[in-house]
C-alpha cells in the first residue's frame, strides 16, 4: 500500500512551497508592479507595493522612448535562434562522439571544454575584437552569433553526453546487426530516444544565447540595426534619472519571446520521452 500523508505533512510541504514560490517569483511580481505605477510614486515615501493608480500607460509609452525597441527584440530573438542552432547540430554528433567512441585525449578535450567555462567573455575580449576584426565580422549579426556559440557549445557538450551515455550500447549492436551504418542509427535511433535531453539543451542554449548579448554587442557592434535588446534598454538610464516604468515594462515584453518558445518546447520535451520507444 501507498503511504499516504498525514494533513499537517501536507500543510508542511504546501508551506515549504508557498515560501520557494515567494523567493522565486517576488522579483518578478515587483517590477510587474513597477511597470504599472506612474513614475512620480516609484520615489514616494512610505513606499507602496501595491499601485495606487496602476495603468498600463508605460507598455504604450515605451515604444515612443525607444522607437526601435520592436528591432532590438528581434534581434536578440534572431541571435538566439540562430545560436541555438548551430549549437544544437554541432553539439549532437559531437556528444554522440564522446558518448559511444573511445579514443585517445577524450578526457583531456572534455576537461577542456570545462576550462573554457571558467573564463569570462569579458577577459577574452581583446583576442574576440581582434579575431572578428580579422574575419571582417565587426557590425554584423555574426560578431555576435560566433562568439555566443563557442562559449555555449562546451557547456552543452557536456550535458547531452551524460544523456547519451544513459542510452543503452546494445540499440547500437542491435541496429548494426540490422545492417544500419553510424549515421543511420545516430538518425533514426538515438535521435528519438535523445530528443527530452536534445530539447533541454536547446532550451538552456536559448536562454543562455539571450542573456549574453549585451557584452558582445557593445564590443562588436555599434550599428544601432544590430543591436539586441540589452543594449536597447540602455536607452531608459538618462542622465539625469532613470525610466524605471517603462524599463521595466520593455524587460517584461522582450523577455516574452523567451517564455513563448519555452511554452512551446515543452510540449516536445513531454512528447520525446516516448518518442523511439517503439519500432516503427
Amino acid at each position: 500500500m501507498i503511504d499516504r500523508y498525514r494533513w499537517f505533512e501536507i500543510l508542511g510541504l504546501y508551506a515549504g512551497l508557498l515560501v520557494f514560490l515567494f523567493f522565486v517569483l517576488s522579483p518578478f511580481i515587483e517590477g510587474f508592479m513597477v511597470s504599472l505605477k506612474p513614475l512620480a510614486q516609484l520615489f514616494s515615501t512610505p513606499y507602496s507595493f501595491i499601485p495606487k493608480r496602476a495603468s498600463f500607460d508605460a507598455y504604450f509609452q515605451m515604444w515612443q522612448s525607444v522607437p526601435m525597441l520592436g528591432l532590438y527584440i528581434f534581434n536578440s530573438f534572431f541571435i538566439s535562434t540562430v545560436v541555438t542552432l548551430i549549437v544544437i547540430a554541432v553539439v549532437v554528433p559531437a556528444a554522440y562522439a564522446f558518448a559511444r567512441f573511445q579514443f585517445a585525449g577524450a578526457g583531456l578535450m572534455l576537461g577542456a571544454f570545462l576550462a573554457v567555462n571558467m573564463f569570462s567573455g569579458a577577459v577574452l575580449l581583446i583576442p574576440l575584437f581582434r579575431l572578428m576584426r580579422s574575419m571582417g565580422l565587426l557590425n554584423t549579426y555574426w560578431a555576435m552569433i560566433v562568439p555566443g556559440a563557442a562559449f555555449l557549445i562546451p557547456s552543452s557538450i557536456w550535458l547531452l553526453r551524460t544523456y547519451l551515455i544513459r542510452i543503452p550500447k546494445e540499440l547500437d549492436e542491435a541496429a548494426w546487426v540490422d545492417g544500419a551504418s553510424r549515421l543511420y542509427t545516430l538518425r533514426r535511433v538515438i535521435l528519438p530516444l535523445a530528443m527530452p535531453g536534445i530539447v533541454v539543451v536547446a532550451i538552456m542554449t536559448f536562454i543562455g544565447a539571450y542573456a549574453q548579448q549585451f557584452i558582445f554587442a557593445l564590443t562588436f557592434n555599434s550599428k544601432s540595426e544590430f543591436m539586441p535588446l540589452p543594449i536597447g534598454l540602455f536607452a531608459f538610464f538618462g542622465k539625469q534619472e532613470v525610466v524605471w516604468n517603462e524599463l521595466m515594462a520593455a524587460s517584461f515584453v522582450g523577455v516574452l519571446p523567451v517564455m513563448i518558445v519555452i511554452v512551446f518546447l515543452q510540449r516536445y520535451l513531454v512528447a520525446g520521452l516516448t518518442a523511439g520507444a517503439v519500432k516503427q
